[in-house]
């Protein structure tokens, strides 16, 4: 079992250096991409919580602090055009967490399979009652309240004015011979 951090040290820098170098354990070339970079920081501005600070340290690990800010990531991407900020942006494309890999180890092959799938269920489920409920109103907005045309009633509007346009080419064509 591993000890626990320390109360002064349970910070957002902290959380987020021990769940990166967890992730860097397993990819060696991600970490030797890093290293190059050792002494230099990364300002990180999550959602809903105070912005703060990496450190690249040797080996290619990440710790908590720092100072020459680097790159700055954010919801945006990754701000700045430096070699860093450059190697932010293409370990975030080629970095994967494996979260079911990580449970695996303490529940189990098969638990954490169950559990990853149930997670991925819920993150969908906001996207899916979103589309149900948009689905939902433009059925009520056609065919309940009439405040908008159906795609049906549309398609067969289409196509009573393509036949009243060739009707009327007809009836040109009729005149045109009559004259």
């Amino acid at each position: 079992m591993r000890p626990a951090l320390p109360l002064d040290k349970a910070t957002p820098a902290v959380a987020f250096c021990f769940f990166l170098n967890r992730l860097l354990e397993r990819e060696t070339w991600a970490r030797a991409r890093l290293a190059r970079f050792a002494g230099q920081s990364v300002e990180l501005a999550p959602p809903l919580l105070a912005p703060f600070r990496v450190r690249i340290g040797a080996g290619g690990r990440v710790e908590p602090g720092g100072d020459d800010v680097q790159a700055t990531v954010s919801l945006n991407g990754v701000e700045r055009s430096t070699p860093l900020a450059d190697e932010v942006r293409a370990l975030a494309r080629e970095l994967r967490w494996d979260f079911e890999e990580e449970l695996s180890r303490v529940v189990g092959d098969v638990a954490a399979v169950r559990i990853g799938g149930a997670a991925r269920a819920f993150a969908r489920w906001p996207a899916q009652a979103a589309a149900r409920v948009t689905e939902a109103l433009g059925a009520y907005a056609a065919d309940e309240a009439r405040l908008v045309v159906g795609r049906t009633e549309l398609d067969a509007l289409k196509d009573d004015i393509q036949a009243l346009h060739a009707a009327l080419g007809a009836l040109e064509q009729r005149i045109a011979r009559l004259a």
